[in-house]
């Protein structure tokens, strides 16, 4: 079956579930179902691997990233600061805390992209705005930035600019001795943090 069709399917009955569930609870504004179509094939609720590791480096006071694994997925592998959420009691009224606070960015994040996902339509349903979702989840956040692939030679600069950026943000975020190409300057501090991994899958 094709990979979209699944998708939407699984969206769909998220959509549903998260229509009774928040069906109990009067006092939450939701949207209608419409306007939520018409923003779930819109691409601003992604942000890129690249986007959030920059907002870390830089500590951008903005951005709260929640984690919709499980606590057992969250306790062997997490991003710095993300708060662990999981998917199946993202909607408990004590953890509704996390979304709707002025100023603040949320990024949904999994080891893909496709619960962060449900995430996002849950809040999106209930009426939060300023959510998002890593796209490609912690499964790209390792090919990009933990393990990132120096381009060929033939490649644009802009290929070797976003290398760049990511060996300083690997060096960042693990310690490990990056090597930017000749020339390049990454300002970047660095912070140590084991390496390790997450399940198979890529961006």
């Amino acid at each position: 079956m094709n990979r979209n069709y699944i998708y939407l399917t699984i969206l769909m009955l998220v959509l549903a579930v998260g229509t009774v569930l928040v069906n109990n609870e009067p006092k939450l504004k939701q949207i209608e179902p419409q306007q939520l179509l018409v923003e779930m094939v819109q691409p601003t609720r992604y942000v890129t691997t690249d986007q959030v590791a920059e907002m870390m480096i830089h500590g951008d006071p903005s951005l709260e990233i929640v984690d919709v694994r499980s606590a057992a997925e969250f306790e062997k592998f997490a991003l710095p600061k993300a708060v662990n959420i999981p998917l199946d009691s993202l909607i408990n009224p004590s953890n509704l805390s996390y979304f709707g606070i002025p100023g603040t960015r949320v990024v949904f994040v999994s080891n893909d992209d496709i619960a962060a996902d449900q995430a996002w339509v849950l809040t999106k349903r209930l009426g939060y705005k300023s959510t998002y979702v890593m796209r490609g989840g912690l499964n790209c956040w390792m090919q990009t930035i933990i393990d990132p692939q120096e381009p060929g030679e033939n490649e644009p600069s802009l290929a070797f600019e976003t290398y760049t950026f990511r060996k300083g943000a690997q060096q960042y975020f693990t310690g490990a001795q990056a090597e930017a190409p000749e020339g390049a300057k990454v300002k970047v501090e660095v912070q140590r943090r084991k390496k390790t991994s997450v399940a198979a899958g890529g961006c």
